[in-house]
């Protein structure tokens, strides 16, 4: 394969994930311009690697370094990320679920929201989330516990929302 037809196979796949990769960088960071970023510093990365990578799993590398650089930029910063910027077109077309979601994901601590991102905004396995943050499946399993224990008790308004009974 010359290198025109592995730029426009990378142009096609970039194309196809770039919304989804947003999404959750959105959602991770709650600020628009730093999730762009993220998702733009992950697809170079990936163009870089193409060759390598376009036979394997290249969304998984991409949502991989979007969640390690977020962590690598929060520890540098030392301090959690506000969530209060997610806008309704991140999350959902209705802005009252929106406003739920964004409150809900901003009592998290960044671990647990990364997690709760992950597996249940991206729908990803326990062993595909502990692969992407770099930490164990046990590690994945209490973060999420953890995380859903403190929605319950802290943003009931999440169950009502998708239909559960306290």
């Amino acid at each position: 394969m010359d290198q025109r037809e592995l730029t426009e196979e990378f142009t096609a796949w970039a194309a196809g994930v770039e919304r989804r990769l947003l999404r959750s960088a959105y959602l991770l960071t709650g600020d628009q311009h730093r999730a762009q970023d993220l998702v733009q510093e992950a697809l170079v990365k990936v163009a870089l690697r193409w060759p390598r990578l376009r036979d394997g799993n290249p969304t998984a590398y991409a949502r991989t370094i979007v969640v390690r650089d977020n962590v690598s930029w929060w520890r540098r910063r030392r301090h959690e990320v506000s969530v209060a910027a997610v806008t309704e077109e991140a999350v959902s077309s209705d802005p009252d679920t929106a406003m739920v979601v964004r409150r809900a994901l901003a009592r998290l601590s960044p671990g647990q929201r990364a997690v709760v991102v992950l597996r249940h905004f991206d729908d990803l396995t326990e062993r595909e989330t502990a692969e992407v943050l770099g930490i164990a499946v046990g590690t994945v399993k209490s973060q999420n516990a953890a995380a859903l224990a403190r929605l319950r008790s802290g943003a009931p308004e999440l169950l009502d929302l998708i239909g559960r009974t306290r």
